[in-house]
């Protein structure tokens, strides 16, 4: 009796996120639907959105309204507010950042386990972009300010995405509770507006993109595409990825762009879920390599 009110639940769940396309799922999302529906029903915080490059067409929403913690996404603000500041003449991208104590922080990251203590912005920018560094994350956000990074995310119209700290190894009572929110809607238009060089000019856009297309992060949607995480700046079998993940405990979400062959396509998935066991953990993975399969049949 529980098995079929969990599918009831379930089929009535994928019901109703169909309704935000204002039409029936489209056939091939139709697995990553299903896949998203059984996570809802077994507790599972979802928010997702997926548009055609080129048109702009919404291929599925859920929730994407909604305001979700995405943990390093939210760096993608930070890297933009740098490559706005590299045009000025203090602040190039061969200027040399020290690291302090205060801005030590364990977690993600390389440059904690490096002797050098110094780095030039662009170096730092490419250790955000290419593993959530977090030690570099904070020495940028000392180096801009966190309140010029809000002031550009107000300027950039968003309202339901924000970095709202530096990284912490532990968030107390006077902390944002989170590294970064975001909203699927808004993150898929932010990342189609880089890859039309619309955000701040086309410069900056392709330097963002740049930083980006250097993620050796490919565990979660991307999981689904077949990719080298170490080598896939040039494509592979028609196929280019840039991507951006946040994963923290009890949280799982990217943002990306996958081109193929026949289109183009702009995603954000995120994942909000009770953290306490490792099938629960490998079911959400699971949930969100469903979508990346889904997306890879619709590009490639």
């Amino acid at each position: 009796m529980a098995v079929r009110d969990s599918e009831k639940r379930s089929r009535h769940l994928a019901e109703n996120h169909g309704k935000h396309l204002g039409a029936e799922v489209p056939e091939n999302f139709s697995r990553g639907f299903e896949a998203l529906a059984d996570l809802a029903v077994n507790g599972v915080q979802v928010s997702a959105r997926a548009t055609d490059l080129t048109t702009g067409r919404v291929l599925f929403s859920v929730d994407d309204h909604v305001a979700m913690p995405t943990a390093h996404i939210g760096t993608v603000l930070l890297l933009i507010e740098v490559a706005a500041k590299l045009r000025d003449a203090d602040f190039g991208a061969h200027t040399v950042l020290e690291r302090t104590v205060a801005d030590s922080v364990s977690g993600a990251g390389i440059w904690q386990h490096l002797q050098v203590s110094s780095l030039p912005i662009a170096d730092l920018a490419a250790l955000v972009g290419s593993m959530n560094d977090s030690l570099a994350t904070n020495v940028l956000i000392r180096a801009v300010g966190l309140d010029a990074v809000r002031a550009r995310t107000e300027k950039l119209g968003l309202t339901r995405s924000a970095l709202l700290d530096r990284v912490r190894d532990h968030r107390g009572p006077d902390h944002a509770p989170q590294l970064s929110v975001g909203s699927a809607k808004e993150l898929t238009w932010l990342f189609t507006a880089l890859a039309r060089g619309e955000i701040i000019d086309a410069e900056a856009s392709e330097r963002v993109l740049g930083w980006l297309s250097l993620n050796t992060d490919l565990t979660l949607v991307a999981g689904a595409f077949g990719f080298d995480p170490f080598v896939h700046r040039e494509g592979d079998h028609g196929l280019l990825l840039v991507n951006k993940t946040g994963t923290t405990a009890g949280v799982r979400s990217e943002v990306g762009i996958l081109r193929g062959p026949r289109a183009g396509v702009t995603y954000a998935v995120s994942m909000s879920f009770a953290d306490t066991d490792l099938p629960t953990r490998l079911r959400v993975h699971e949930g969100l390599r469903s979508i990346g399969l889904d997306l890879l049949e619709y590009v490639h």
